[in-house]
């Protein structure tokens, strides 16, 4: 059906405000006593302050939300540094203190000579503590860190009267089995990697490639043998001749460590002292170990206190914090905080 355009009703007129119409005078009311309509200038100021209280809202829900994050970050620094280093705390009765001895031994490492040193001494002078268990699995590493310990644990046993025992888990190898020899006793696994008692200084040499190369070393010294063993230099069979006697000489040292602490045990071949590692059950028939057994094992049956107390030095939460974010802020309230603690 068509429809003529003049039957349409009018038009609805836009009642959005203009800005000129803010400064115009406000039409007389229809009806005597009817309420007045709200200005339009009246209704900008009064949408402005709503939006501008809904901001600050905003805004300090926000503040706050930040602030509960870091008082929570400084609440977990606090804690992590404060909190104790070993694991389970002292035991009220007899235990077995256990002191873990995890990868490579060298310095600035989990297992550095400066960290079991510090877990062994707390661990001996525990007048709870029946007896000392280091569990290792480490392929071994420094010489002079694995000394330290090894003269360490004589010093501490025969100070505090008590037994060292030594769990080996999945290797015992050099430095560890140089730290191992200095205990009572060592208990493996029948299949633990027990031995490699020999030292070794590994490196490189370059001179045939630079040779083809084409490369010129210019490498001066002030000493006749400051530039010992550089590897962008030929060999000096005098100097070769000088590391060997050296590395024997640290041999002969580990050597007389490994005989002093197993004795008659040691059964000696002409491979015991040569590298060669063996397995934990070869390990035992050999007099480089005593046993088999575990943790458990050894803290119920052999010490006779169940009840196992870890004193291994432990990163803290506040360091694992420091560590992960890397943040300039968080370092500098790990170092105070530390400071202002007596743990280390």
């Amino acid at each position: 059906m068509n429809q003529n355009p003049n039957d349409l009703p009018p038009p609805i007129p836009d009642a959005t405000p203009r800005p000129e119409d803010m400064f115009r005078a406000p039409p007389p009311p229809a009806v005597a006593g009817a309420a007045a309509a709200p200005r339009p200038y009246e209704q900008v100021l009064e949408q402005f302050a709503h939006d501008y209280l809904r901001e600050r809202r905003s805004e300090r829900r926000w503040k706050i939300f930040f602030r509960l994050i870091w008082a929570s970050v400084v609440l977990l620094l606090a804690w992590g540094l404060f909190s104790q280093r070993h694991h389970g705390g002292p035991a009220a009765g007899p235990h077995t203190a256990l002191v873990e001895v995890r990868g490579e031994i060298a310095a600035d490492t989990e297992a550095s000579a400066e960290l079991i040193v510090s877990a062994l001494k707390s661990a001996f002078e525990d007048p709870n503590s029946a007896a000392v268990v280091l569990r290792i699995n480490s392929p071994g590493g420094s010489p002079v860190q694995a000394g330290i310990v090894n003269d360490e644990i004589r010093r501490l046993k025969a100070l505090h009267n008590k037994k060292v025992y030594v769990v080996v888990e999945e290797m015992c190898a050099s430095g560890a089995y140089y730290i191992a020899a200095g205990a009572d006793e060592i208990y493996v696994d029948k299949a633990s990697v027990v031995g490699s008692i020999g030292v070794l200084m590994d490196g490189f040499g370059f001179t045939g490639l630079m040779q083809k190369l084409g490369v010129e070393r210019r490498l001066m010294t002030a000493g006749e043998n400051k530039g010992m063993l550089d590897p962008f230099s030929p060999v000096s069979a005098k100097q070769q001749a000088y590391a060997q006697a050296m590395l024997d000489q640290i041999h002969q040292q580990f050597i007389k460590v490994v005989r002093e602490g197993r004795g008659a045990r040691l059964k000696e071949t002409p491979e015991t002292f040569s590298g060669l590692f063996w397995n934990g059950e070869q390990a035992v028939q050999m007099g480089l170990a005593d046993g088999t057994g575990n943790l458990d094992y050894v803290a119920r049956e052999v010490v006779k206190a169940e009840d196992v107390v870890d004193y291994t030095p432990r990163d803290n939460v506040a360091e694992r914090l420091a560590k992960r974010f890397g943040a300039a802020m968080g370092a500098g309230a790990v170092k105070t905080m530390r400071e202002m603690s007596s743990i280390r």
